[in-house]
């Protein structure tokens, strides 16, 4: 079942550099169903619905790892097998020497519209996966972005809009 997220609300995480969840928020705890002792140190991909292709993940790590920020849509799955949608903030957290010692998320609730060229973007990118791996659907994805005339972080929030 679909958990639509509050139109008020911002889901807060951050993780050590390994992607183990350091805090959560109160939103976070509570629309994941999981309990806080059970979040703590958990692998953030504790939360990863099967329908997210991996190159979604694999653009974000690159980019994160790279110190740059990154949005994306992601669909989470809860402890129940309920899911919901997020437009996903992540960067990396920096030390004062510019060392990366953890990650930030910050979540919001996506458009309906972005969710709805989303999943079937997400559809085609995880068909070409099981057939080819993250390789075959990187093709599509750039392909998409070359069809919108847009950058990935044009075409992002541009869906967010």
């Amino acid at each position: 079942m679909e958990i639509q997220m509050k139109q008020d609300e911002l889901i807060v995480s951050k993780t050590d550099t390994k992607g183990r969840i350091t805090y959560g928020n109160f939103y976070f705890i509570s629309i994941s169903g999981y309990s806080e002792q059970e979040l703590l140190n958990a692998p953030h991909n504790i939360l990863r619905h099967p329908d997210m292709p991996r190159v979604i993940f694999k653009l974000l790590w690159d980019r994160i790892q790279a110190k740059k920020y990154i949005n994306a849509y992601v669909k989470n799955l809860t402890k129940n097998g309920d899911y919901y949608w997020v437009f996903a903030n992540v960067t990396a957290s920096l030390d004062v020497h510019g060392n990366i010692i953890g990650y930030y998320s910050v979540r919001r609730a996506p458009s309906v519209r972005g969710i709805n060229i989303i999943e079937k973007l997400y559809k085609e990118l995880r068909q070409a996966e099981a057939s080819g791996g993250i390789s075959a659907s990187l093709k599509i994805l750039e392909k998409q972005l070359q069809q919108e005339g847009q950058n990935y972080d044009e075409f992002i929030l541009n869906l967010q809009k």
